[in-house]
Formats: C-alpha cells, sequence, structure tokens
C-alpha cells in the first residue's frame, strides 16, 4: 500500500497530482488517512474481545457508524446484539444509552419531557432530557414499542433533533440509533412501517455462531473470571474525522453506474412488488465506500459494492406473493440480480 501521507499538501489539503481524497480535521488533529483506517482496524480487534466470531456482523456495523447511519439488527434471543453495540460504544469512547422497548413505553421516555424545578425565584419547567441524548442510542426489542413511540425515533434518526413543548434540541454529533428486534415470539409486537425501516441504513443480520466459536464463548463467559476489558482506540474526534473522510473515498463512473441499475432493476423485477428507493442508491454507494475504508483501499471495488448490497436493500423491498410462495427471501432476489 502505497504512504497516504503523499496525497496531501503542506496545509492537510488534497495536492493536485494525487487522488481524489484527503483528509479534513480540527488544527489539533496531526493525522494521515493510514492513521485513521489504523484506527478502525484495532476498533474490530477490541470488539472481537467481548464478541466472538460474527465477523461480518461486526464489519457492518462498523461500515454503518462510518456512514453517520442507523442500524438493525435482527436475530433469535441470545446472540450477543447488546453485548456488540455496548462493545462498540466502549472502543469508540461514545456515549452510551439503552432504551428497552416495551408496549407501555411513552415517547416522552425516550426524548425526554418538562418538569417542575424549585429555582430560587420559584417555580420553573425545565426540560429532562430522555436516553435519546446520547451518541450510540440501543432501542433493544424496537418492535416492541407502539407505533407511537417508534414515530418518536424517527425525527432523531433522521434530522439528528429532539422537538418537545415548542421547542428543539440537537442532538449529540455523532449519533446513531442501533436497533435491535427478533424475528421470533411476534405475538403483542408491531411491525416497523416501510418508512421507518427505510431510515436504517442496514438491516443486520446475526446468525448462531460455528461450533468452535460457541466453545469459545462458552470457556469465555461460562468459565472465565471476567468479562474482557475493551481499550478506546477510536477517540470521537478520530471518528468525526474518519465520517468525513468516508465520502471522500472515490468510486469508479463505472461502478457507480452498476450500483444504481442494481437497485433499480428491484423495481423491474417481477419477483418484486415494491423496489427500493434512490435513498438505497445512495446508501449503498456510502456504504461500499466505508467498506472500501475499513479494508484499508482508497477506492471502491465491485467486491465492496457486492457485500454491502443485501444488509443496504433487503429491508427495502417487498417481494411478490408469488416469491414468497415460493419459500425467497429478499437476499434471495438481491443475490440473482447480482449473477445477472
Amino acid at each position: 500500500m502505497s504512504d497516504k501521507r503523499d496525497w496531501l499538501g503542506d496545509d492537510g489539503q488534497q495536492t493536485a497530482a494525487e487522488g481524489d481524497i484527503a483528509v479534513e480535521t480540527d488544527d489539533d488533529l496531526d493525522l494521515s488517512i493510514e492513521d485513521l483506517q489504523a484506527n478502525v482496524a484495532a476498533v474490530k480487534d477490541e470488539v472481537g474481545k467481548r464478541i466472538i466470531g460474527q465477523h461480518d456482523v461486526v464489519e457492518r456495523l462498523l461500515v454503518c457508524v462510518l456512514c453517520d447511519g442507523n442500524a438493525l439488527l435482527e436475530s433469535n434471543p441470545g446472540l450477543g446484539k447488546t453485548t456488540l453495540v455496548r462493545a462498540l460504544s466502549d472502543a469508540t469512547d461514545l456515549q452510551f444509552s439503552r432504551v428497552q422497548n416495551t408496549p407501555d413505553l411513552m415517547p416522552s421516555d425516550i426524548t425526554g419531557t418538562e418538569i417542575i424545578r424549585e429555582t430560587p425565584d420559584g417555580r420553573d419547567f425545565v426540560f429532562e432530557r430522555g436516553p435519546i441524548f446520547a451518541n450510540v442510542v440501543l432501542a433493544d426489542e424496537i418492535n416492541r414499542a407502539t407505533p407511537k413511540t417508534q414515530a418518536a425515533l424517527l425525527e432523531a434518526m433522521q434530522e439528528k433533533q429532539v422537538t418537545a413543548a415548542g421547542e428543539t434540541y440537537e442532538l449529540p454529533d455523532p449519533f446513531f440509533v442501533l436497533a435491535t428486534q427478533n424475528p421470533i415470539d411476534q405475538g403483542g409486537t408491531y411491525p416497523l412501517p416501510e418508512a421507518q425501516t427505510d431510515r436504517f441504513l442496514m438491516k443486520i443480520l446475526v446468525g448462531y455462531p460455528e461450533f468452535d466459536e460457541e466453545r469459545t464463548i462458552v470457556k469465555q463467559y461460562a468459565e472465565g473470571a471476567a468479562s474482557p476489558e475493551v481499550e478506546r482506540v477510536l477517540p470521537r474526534t478520530h471518528l468525526l474525522a474518519a465520517q468525513r473522510l468516508v465520502r471522500q473515498v472515490p468510486i469508479s463512473d463505472d461502478i457507480r453506474d452498476r450500483t444504481i441499475e442494481l437497485v433499480r432493476k428491484t423495481r423491474e423485477d417481477e419477483q418484486v412488488e415494491f423496489g427500493a428507493s434512490p435513498r438505497a442508491s445512495m446508501a449503498l454507494v456510502l456504504a461500499a465506500k466505508a467498506r472500501a475504508f475499513v479494508h484499508g483501499r482508497t477506492h471502491v471495488s465491485w467486491e465492496d459494492v457486492v457485500e454491502m448490497a443485501p444488509p443496504v436493500i433487503r429491508h427495502r423491498i417487498i417481494l411478490d406473493f408469488r416469491a414468497e410462495r415460493e419459500g425467497l427471501d429478499p437476499d434471495d432476489v438481491i443475490a440473482r440480480l447480482l449473477n445477472e
């Protein structure tokens, strides 16, 4: 790999002779692209101390964070979704907050509410901020919250702000909603509407571990002395710099056009009733850039698009009833379109 410091001039700006990417950081940060990529790679290693296996899941969640996007994690219970999100927040030194969704949870329980507080001048209304005011918000079992409460997350996820009692409050930067849901035990749940699932950059499926991985998990957590410590390896300022840098990763016109064509095919395929919107095209290009960055490259390859297509598109399309009758799922359709 070439030295990425050569791409920058003395003032930290992109040189005219080299690529389409440059580091723009705060004045007190002296970082190269190589430094940031090393820090991001270290996050995967630190999260791996607590999460055995699940390498693709960890990578996709990290890609989502670099894209400044929200993620929906789906799996059966007991596969470490909460532990994964907590480990990621520890490795990146971000403020963590958890919301356990239940049918009686109210929107104000998430966003905050006004309370009466005694002051020297008498009583005054003060806005008490809710758990949404954090960098990483884990919305556990989001499909168990009522639609009214689910809708309270929409503005926060899309606009990065909360409106309460006529006032608008900015959320911390960076801000992510990482929600979990279980595909089983659907009694008393409220499936997320398409308008809300589209706010998630990715839907990440968490599968069961292999035998050797599960044996390591049992030895570490059932026989070990304590949970491994996760070190902070990606400070908040470095993460913000990496997010800005990801958007500058070059992508060729050919790969961009093929990516857009892939998304457009979902609107024309006979097995798809409702295809993905242009938001999916933007999300897929950005996710491919972030994956290239995570892998230490400075350009997007078609492999990045192929790897990111399922988590980015699977929750944005609705299959025709005939495809569902044949036992197909969105990933089957995406794989076929990629092969074509």
